[in-house]
């Protein structure tokens, strides 16, 4: 008897192969976490199935007031996870001590099981976890593929007494030159090759940091506020950046106000207020969670997140003054 190959089988390599007219389709990978994430609670500092950051006591004090005060916190490995909360909420805070920007009063933190707890920030960059920044740090007086070399790692150049014989370094910058230029087309920046950094657009610069950041080839990348100021035209550009790297499997933890790009794009997502987090879970539910709109809305009890016109009643109108202390963000 002919057997039934009508169903899509796996092939030796794992890919799906189809037998016949009928086809199952293939998990993306942002259905794979969301069947991780189906069983776990919706509390704060719910262990995850594989983290690749785990915080314990992280508090950040200054003077009387607490910046920082999360209890416990994982970070699941390879998945894009959003860090929200009003302005004030610690999130920037939280970001500089994770990535040894800043020096917490209390804490201990791991990154794939290695302790990170008081690593000086290039150490962590180097480590496998970089960050990129709310206001850019693009060189300006420096070209677009020079700022790119920069971002690489292993360059024998930055020893003094391997800078003076070319042929220690030649071959390795070549390929450094190589990886900038690919990246660049990747986010069509290689028109700008040669143009000051000076010169880009905001968006532009935001591409360009995320760029450079890649030179590393981290595991996890975390960005403050990616969309800030950024173009709505290079908007979706950037979103289709930070989902294509959690699908080459790099972690993504980015803070972020705009609700929309929240729920479009995370895996999953915590909420931070008063230094504090009070409320993590999948987009939709978090987005319905009391504590959730307690915090970003007030008294405005019983609304939905997910209702975008609620949220800029909540956050200040384009092209007002944010008066919250940067430390404090």
């Amino acid at each position: 008897m002919p057997t039934d190959r009508s169903h899509r089988q796996p092939d030796e390599a794992g890919a799906p192969t189809t037998h016949g007219a009928t086809a199952v389709a293939v998990p993306s990978r942002a259905d794979e976490l969301r069947d991780r994430f189906a069983g776990l609670d919706r509390v704060p500092g719910v262990p995850k199935p594989d983290p690749i950051v785990v915080a314990d006591h992280v508090t950040r004090h200054f003077g009387g007031m607490t910046a920082v005060d999360v209890d416990h916190l994982e970070v699941e490995r390879g998945a894009i996870t959003a860090l929200i909360g009003p302005n004030g909420a610690g999130k920037t805070t939280l970001f500089n001590l994770l990535t040894g920007f800043d020096k917490p009063s209390t804490g201990t933190w791991t990154f794939e099981g290695r302790s990170l707890s008081g690593t000086p920030a290039a150490k962590v960059s180097r480590s496998g976890m970089v960050r990129t920044f709310q206001l850019t740090k693009a060189l300006s007086r420096m070209t677009v593929i020079e700022n790119m070399r920069l971002g690489a790692t292993g360059q024998p150049g930055e020893n003094l007494g391997a800078a003076l014989i070319p042929g220690l370094w030649r071959s390795r910058e070549r390929e450094i030159t190589a990886q900038a230029e690919e990246l660049l087309a990747r986010f069509k920046l290689d028109t700008k090759r040669d143009d000051f950094a000076g010169s880009l657009s905001g968006g532009q610069r935001k591409l360009l940091e995320m760029a450079r950041a890649l030179m590393s080839k981290p595991t996890m990348v975390m960005l403050d506020e990616p969309m800030a100021g950024v173009n709505p035209a290079l908007t979706q550009s950037l979103l289709g950046h930070i989902q294509s790297l959690r699908d080459e499997g790099t972690t993504v933890l980015f803070v972020e106000h705009d609700m929309h790009m929240v729920r479009h794009i995370s895996d999953w997502v915590v909420v931070m207020a008063e230094g504090r987090i009070v409320a993590e879970g999948p987009p939709q539910s978090v987005m319905n969670d009391q504590a959730v709109i307690d915090a970003y809305l007030g008294a405005h009890h019983g609304t939905d997140l997910g209702d975008d016109s609620l949220l800029d009643e909540a956050e200040p109108a384009p092209g007002a003054t944010d008066t919250t202390p940067e430390g404090t963000r």
